[in-house]
């Protein structure tokens, strides 16, 4: 009888040879159990600087600490044995150098044994791409909506329109000259998605960016409804999570102060054995 073998892990060429093809399917993961789901259905998994909202009730990513990111690449590697792990290079711990940038890359690859990094940014970043590319560092790069320049912005609003569209296609452009084996087009107009993704030689990855894009990412919680609260456009919630959790604990304290929990089925006699229990 012959048995299914896994499928390889994803590598930096097999995501560039997708190009025009078949998208690409990424999602976040910050956790063991989160990656060990999204690695049996996605391509790219990213531990993103989005961990510091979504998870430790932060204002924005900005605040998010390499220390954070290294924590919890960790924590996803362990759950994943097929999809590509990128993890994000946090506010502050790049943008002053291209040294500055590998030394940071180099740390989170180390210690994380992710396949790439993600950085915010084109023109002003594509030295430091380079560099990073040339010294064995594989980049994925972040243009359009770049949420660690959001006090720049003044928000998270839409890029890219009117007059601002071409230099987003510049920085797009500038990215991938520079060496980046994929670029994250992020809520800008479909026309522009479009036009920088027939454009470019490398997978476009789109959120907030329409189909016009080589795949899409989004934030698992977000997909998941983990935060009920927060309603953004280009999502699609597939579960509410965040409703059936609030349920599901007021039915705990509701049996706890009845007495109802723990019932007889519950609790151990004596000279019970305690095997397998955790």
């Amino acid at each position: 009888m012959r048995t299914e073998q896994p499928s390889p892990p994803l590598t930096i060429p097999a995501v560039a040879s997708r190009k025009g093809r078949t998208p690409l399917v990424c999602l976040t993961a910050y956790t063991t159990p989160v990656a060990r789901i999204v690695d049996r259905h996605c391509d790219i998994v990213l531990v993103g600087d989005s961990v510091g909202m979504v998870l430790h009730g932060l204002p924005s990513t900005l605040p998010v600490s390499v220390d954070m990111m290294v924590l919890h690449g960790q924590a996803v590697r362990r759950g994943l044995k097929r999809a590509l792990m990128v993890v994000d290079l946090p506010f502050g711990s790049y943008e002053q150098s291209p040294q500055q940038a590998f030394d940071t890359a180099a740390r989170i690859m180390a210690e994380t044994g992710c396949a790439a990094v993600k950085l915010e940014g084109g023109i002003p970043m594509a030295e430091t791409i380079a560099f990073l590319s040339a010294r064995g560092i594989p980049v994925m790069a972040h243009v359009g909506l770049t949420p660690q320049s959001v006090h720049r912005f003044g928000g998270y609003g839409v890029r890219g329109q009117d007059e601002e569209a071409e230099s987003v296609a510049r920085d797009a452009a500038a990215a991938t000259r520079a060496g980046a084996f994929a670029v994250v087009l992020e809520k800008i107009p479909a026309p522009l998605a479009r036009s920088i993704t027939d454009t470019v030689p490398v997978p476009t990855i789109g959120i907030g960016a329409s189909e016009n894009c080589d795949g899409q990412i989004l934030v698992v919680d977000d997909i998941l409804g983990t935060m009920p609260e927060l309603s953004l456009r280009f999502v699609k919630r597939y579960a509410t999570i965040g409703a059936e959790t609030d349920e599901a604990v007021a039915a705990y304290a509701d049996d706890v102060r009845r007495r109802r929990f723990p019932a007889e089925e519950h609790a151990f006699g004596t000279g019970a054995s305690q095997d397998g229990d955790r």
